[in-house]
């Protein structure tokens, strides 16, 4: 059997399998790229290279090194770009795939030419033929259902730039001692649906729909529930904002409507921001010294390293800013809001925030005169044990006024990617009072699987009004999340 005529069925398959090497994605990034437009056309013109040396961006070091070296240098079948590069590390296109191949049969119609193909090499090909046939006639099925199933996503496809992404919340609430008003069990819900579209892939272009119903836990004083707001499940715009990184450590954000406060900071620093059933897990301050959600603004984040991050923001609120007349600059409810965070994978996150507002913001109204907000946050992480929180001191007309809250969790407790947690605090003044309102809140958030997680809670507030009412109250919530 002719050696040559050996080597020459096997550096085809070699060929091959350095093709592919080139990415493992290029199957699927071929794929979801339908224009042949899109291609760079300089990828039909290579150059053949006698010495693996050639390729100026071809290390020893690299893992697919020894095997261009042998297709190169044995079989002379693997090309380069005219600037002598490999680009070993991009998608490989049907020209690279064409031209690679072809350069590889060349080199088996060499092979062949010379030695020829004696009749027992015929056989052992006919009988691998005979032997191998059910399979690849199987392989062939699996190849055309895979490109109708390509054929029919790309027909039916939504959109190419957009992905709809969905969470429903359901709350069951029932009040172990309620304020007065709050006596019997209720439910409160919310759907969001965001359309998230992206133009270069590092963008964002976010329209979030909303809608809900219900809500508990003293809305106006204590915060109430942090996934539960609208109302009779009318649908409105909650979010609608663009943001696009500028180089690599800027991003720029632009937004019509949904952004103010907190929604301008990278993070809030406190772990039970998010996990927590009660509003104000979140520092309280972000809303009671931040500007009307229904304004627009803008907004930039810096990383001045990999750790520390600045983030700015301004919001125009109420509807002056969106009145000819009177302009974002005019708007009656302008706020703004500057954060620097250190941001760190290890044991230490912290940041110091500066808020004003225009109007004296809180759960019960707004006053002439204008907001203040000096706040400082703080989390240490011992590994799956965290105690974090945070103080604000914030000055507006006629007085002052210091909150904070304070907690501590344990992360994967029982359920990989569960937190258990307890925090509590004193949240700022209400309108007409100079006494605090207290919340405390213990609860355990555990993902059943990647779509469905379940919170129960138990939650102590004491409003802290006065006049003769019942001030205190104790709930007991169960949450469901539902991501889509």
């Amino acid at each position: 059997m002719s050696k040559l005529f050996w080597q020459s069925l096997l550096a085809m398959p070699a060929a091959l399998g350095a093709a592919v090497a080139v990415s493992g994605s290029a199957i699927a990034a071929e794929a979801a790229t339908p224009l042949v437009s899109d291609f760079d056309q300089d990828s039909v013109q290579l150059a053949q290279i006698t010495s693996v040396s050639e390729l100026t961006d071809v290390l020893p070091s690299d893992w697919a090194f020894q095997a261009l070296q042998s297709l190169v240098e044995n079989y002379g079948c693997i090309q380069g770009y005219p600037d002598r590069t490999f680009r070993g590390q991009r998608s490989l296109t049907r020209f690279e795939f064409a031209a690679g191949l072809n350069s590889c049969l060349d080199v088996i119609a060499t092979l062949i030419a010379q030695s020829g193909i004696n009749p027992e090499d015929l056989a052992t090909i006919r009988r691998l033929q005979e032997e191998f046939q059910a399979e690849l006639a199987t392989l062939r099925g699996r190849v055309d259902a895979l490109e109708a199933e390509v054929t029919t996503l790309r027909a039916q496809q939504f959109s190419t730039t957009t992905k709809l992404r969905g969470q429903a919340d359901f709350h069951l609430i029932t009040p172990f001692d309620g304020i007065s008003g709050e006596a019997n069990t209720s439910v409160a819900n919310r759907a969001r649906l965001n359309f998230d579209s992206s133009f270069t892939g590092d963008d964002r272009l976010r329209i979030r729909l909303q809608a809900g119903e219900g809500n508990a836990i003293s809305p106006r004083v204590l915060g109430g529930l942090a996934n539960a707001r609208g109302s009779d499940y009318n649908v409105t715009v909650d979010d609608f904002y663009y943001r696009v990184p500028v180089g690599s450590r800027i991003t720029l954000t632009a937004s019509a409507r949904g952004l103010q406060g907190d929604d301008w900071v990278t993070d809030t620093i406190v772990p039970f921001d998010g996990p927590s059933v009660a509003q104000y897990g979140e520092p309280a301050f972000y809303t009671s010294g931040g500007s009307s959600s229904n304004g627009a603004g803008a907004g930039i984040s810096i990383s001045l390293t990999d750790s520390i991050v600045f983030d700015a923001g301004y919001t125009a609120g109420g509807p002056g800013a969106f009145t000819p007349n009177v302009g974002i600059f005019a708007a009656a409810n302008q706020s703004y809001i500057a954060q620097l965070s250190f941001l760190s994978d290890g044991f230490l996150d912290a940041g110091i925030v500066y808020m004003h507002n225009d109007r004296s913001i809180n759960f019960q109204g707004g006053l002439p005169g204008g907001t203040d907000t000096y706040a400082g946050l703080l989390n240490l992480d011992f590994g799956g044990f965290f105690i974090a929180g945070h103080g604000a001191y914030q000055t507006f007309n006629g007085g002052n006024d210091f909150s904070w809250t304070a907690g501590l969790g344990l992360n994967d407790f029982g359920v990989e990617g569960s937190q258990l947690g307890i925090y509590g605090g004193q949240l700022p003044q209400v309108t007409g009072t100079t006494n605090n309102p207290l919340l405390i809140e213990g609860y355990y958030e555990v993902p059943f699987n990647e779509f469905l997680t379940i919170t129960p809670a138990v939650i102590y507030g004491d409003t802290n009004l006065g006049g003769g009412t019942d001030e205190t109250g104790f709930w007991g919530v169960l949450r469901a999340t539902f991501r889509f």
